[in-house]
């Protein structure tokens, strides 16, 4: 029997856009109605253009639907539509979300706490020493990190996280069955392995350079915040950068040599408004989900045993989030002046240090 799920995977095959599918969806209800709908009624609704009517009807057999899911069997891979419980969170209240994604690997719960990277696809080595340094940092505290499996930043941030032993995704442009840029072909089978390839595109899709836009609102959809590392002044890179702020997301921007065309992106977008991003505090202080997980991990790490009772007293306080020297005073009971000896000695133990104003946290 027909499945809504087949349907959509059909309609995306024929070419009609995730919006357009969901369009669909709020006129028709049921979407497998499609199927056998009288094609009069489908003229006069006035929502396809004759085109597309003749392309529906032309293709609406059940040999063609059998082939397209017998090629997706037959290559490994998975579907999500919007109609599932597994849909991506991060995604449903994008704007333009998109109605299938295609994947090969493994999509977990843990996903949700991702990062995009992005960048130029020549990167400097400057850019390369950012990517990897600000990767390693995020896939060693469990962070997921999300490029786009293209030459340059894209690569060296995947890379770093599997090196790391960390979980990455990577969104392309095209279809799945399609390897772009061909000698990503090893990092792209090991992404799939050790995380997960998504494509919004039907199998057979060539990788179209009016398609990365649309995949660049996915890798910034899929995030909590993102992260910029050198980009031209015109850049696939800011393209994400703008989808993500207009997701409602967090953007950072590593600043450049002002001399370099590679940072004349990155710079302007911290002239406009982003983060700049100088060390991993500035994602960790402006993310509340990477607060929660990061004090979470390192709650859970924690090794009191080396620590005297006033030592362990005050971490136990401090691990719950940043504070005040005044409030540790005041809940522990002890005078001030302890309170600044001990926490003196925690920071020489590395195991806290000092924001501004006298707020100590975690390191």
């Amino acid at each position: 029997m027909i499945s809504e799920r087949d349907i959509i995977i059909w309609l995306n095959t024929l070419g009609m856009s995730g919006s357009k599918i969901e369009e669909l969806k709020l006129w028709i209800k049921d979407l497998r109605l499609l199927w056998n709908i009288d094609p009069m009624i489908m003229r006069n609704s006035h929502r396809f253009r004759e085109e597309q009517l003749d392309k529906l009807l032309h293709f609406r057999n059940v040999d063609f639907l059998d082939n397209i899911l017998i090629s997706l069997q037959k290559d490994n891979i998975n579907v999500l539509t919007f109609l599932d419980k597994d849909y991506p969170g991060n995604l449903i209240n994008i704007p333009d979300r998109p109605a299938i994604l295609y994947y090969k690997g493994n999509f977990n719960a843990e996903d949700g706490l991702a990062i995009g990277i992005v960048g130029s696809r020549k990167a400097t080595s400057y850019g390369k020493w950012a990517c990897e340094r600000f990767t390693r940092e995020l896939a060693q505290m469990g962070i997921t990190i999300i490029s786009g499996l293209a030459t340059g930043i894209d690569t060296h941030a995947h890379k770093t996280a599997l090196e790391s032993g960390g979980r990455t995704i990577g969104v392309l442009g095209n279809g799945l069955d399609i390897i772009y840029p061909k000698n990503n072909k090893n990092l792209y089978d090991e992404v799939a392995r050790n995380g997960c390839v998504f494509s919004e595109f039907p199998l057979g899709t060539e990788p179209f350079y009016y398609n990365f836009p649309q995949r660049n609102r996915i890798i910034s959809g899929l995030s909590i915040g993102v992260v910029v590392i050198e980009a031209k002044e015109k850049s696939g890179s800011l393209i994400t950068a703008h989808h993500a702020l207009e997701q409602g997301k967090d953007v950072f921007a590593v600043p450049g040599n002002i001399n370099s065309i590679y940072s004349v992106g990155t710079n302007k977008l911290i002239k406009d408004g982003a983060i700049p991003l100088l060390c991993i505090d500035d994602i960790l202080q402006e993310i509340y989900e990477l607060q929660v997980s990061f004090i979470e991990r390192k709650r859970n790490e924690l090794d009191y045993s080396e620590l005297s009772i006033d030592e362990a007293m005050i971490m136990k306080i401090i691990v719950d989030g940043p504070i005040h020297s005044d409030f540790i005073a005041i809940k522990t009971g002890m005078d001030i002046s302890t309170v600044m000896s001990i926490l003196t000695g925690l920071e020489l133990k590395g195991m806290i240090k000092e924001l501004a104003g006298r707020v100590f946290t975690i390191c």
